[in-house]
């Protein structure tokens, strides 16, 4: 058999009734819906025996239960970061048997664990079967395909980070392509010869094209080494998830200015309908948004304290708002050191206490040696709660309530 026939054809041209309405971001909104249709099978019409067992108890609907669903990604590199920055938060999954798919975490009572295949979770959240879902943002964009009802609650979960993005061969008709531009300029492509993209993003790579000003494109579906698809001569570009490039670049690929689909990383998505109707749905996200903003923020952050001789505390502070890498959240805080001298309790140290970021580390602590700092302590923080969480409050804007 041909290997070309390993891709599945979307379209010859594309016509312009195909492509995927514009829009100026990846919105998630409402999807049509499809005519229903009966899936019971038919009945023999020669059957006779009528089984006498009772039929097995149905399980719940999606309306009926009340227990609170997340489903989580079940294999993979996804899935072990989502697990560790849950036990993070303090939030251990709780999977009695490494064989089945439900799980619990034992501090939230009522939320019930699902693990599931990524677009599967996207899947699940628009039918109604989950309520809450980590997932990359690429497949909440591909196969969500701009549904309304899906919310992106938290979108810088901090792992899983990678982009969508365009890549062509660096040699032959390409080697001086370098931007999208020029590539969607190139007199090759004609509605004889098409440029083909193989990609296993139907819907966001349809898109982007379009948005482009690409007219004679055919989309190639494969879900797997589609690196492989522009040597092998079977198709001209591809469109694929990218993190440093490596794999690319060992294939003979490029990417060009321009071409990024879109940024992705690990978020915490929601039904909307289950926000607003489910019992325990908004409590809940609730206390994962809180614990995911306190663990997140402090992970970056350090705090540092150091002794300082001055003439009073708001001496000292003066000296340290002279800085510019030590802000804290609001402000050092200072407090008096009391050392014994000669008998006597005196005050000739202060101890000042801030929160720095981790990457501007080393320049602060040269920064408090120049100003009289000495005995430097540096300490992890676990969190930092602020008043009240900032997506928190956008959250229920984006709900109106």
């Amino acid at each position: 058999m041909s290997a070309m026939l390993a891709a599945r054809l979307y379209s010859a041209a594309i016509p312009s009734h195909q492509w995927p309405s514009p829009r100026s971001s990846f919105r998630l909104r409402p999807m049509p819906t499809a005519g229903s249709r009966s899936l019971a099978p038919r009945a023999a019409a020669s059957a006779t025996v009528v089984s006498t067992k009772p039929a097995p108890a149905a399980a719940p609907s999606s309306a009926d239960r009340s227990v609170v669903r997340i489903g989580l990604p079940s294999k993979g590199r996804m899935a072990e970061q989502t697990l560790s920055l849950l036990k993070s938060c303090q939030l251990s999954v709780r999977q009695l048997n490494p064989r089945q798919y439900t799980a619990d975490i034992p501090l939230i009572p009522n939320l019930e664990v699902w693990f599931q295949r990524p677009k599967d979770i996207v899947r699940k959240l628009q039918s109604g079967d989950l309520d809450l879902g980590v997932v990359g943002f690429d497949t909440v964009s591909e196969y969500g395909q701009a549904n309304d009802d899906l919310v992106v609650v938290h979108d810088d979960l901090d792992f899983g980070q990678c982009r969508l993005s365009l890549a062509v061969p660096k040699g032959g008709a390409f080697e001086n392509i370098n931007s999208l531009e020029e590539l969607v300029r190139m007199p090759e492509w004609t509605e004889e010869r098409p440029l083909r993209v193989v990609t296993g993003f139907g819907y966001l790579g349809a898109k982007f094209l379009k948005d482009n000003g690409f007219k004679h494109v055919v989309l190639l579906s494969a879900d797997g080494a589609l690196e492989s698809f522009p040597p092998m001569g079977m198709a001209d570009a591809i469109v694929d998830l990218v993190s440093s490039g490596t794999t690319l670049r060992e294939n003979n690929l490029k990417e060009i200015e321009g071409g990024v689909v879109l940024e992705s990383q690990a978020t915490l998505v929601a039904s909307r309908r289950s926000l607003h109707k489910r019992e325990g749905v908004l409590e809940i996200t609730h206390e994962l948004l809180e614990r995911l903003e306190a663990h997140l923020r402090a992970s970056a952050e350090l705090m540092v304290t150091a002794n300082m001789r001055g003439n009073s505390a708001e001496d000292v502070a003066q000296r340290v708002h002279s800085l510019t890498s030590i802000c804290g959240l609001q402000g050092p805080t200072i407090s008096p050191v009391y050392c014994r001298r000669d008998g006597e309790v005196a005050v000739e140290y202060y101890a000042m206490n801030v929160v720095v970021p981790q990457k501007l580390l080393y320049k602060a602590i040269q920064q408090l040696r120049s100003i009289g700092g000495s005995g430097v302590l540096v300490t992890k923080l676990t969190y930092i709660f602020d008043e009240e969480t900032p997506r928190w409050r956008n959250l229920l804007t984006e709900l109106g309530l």
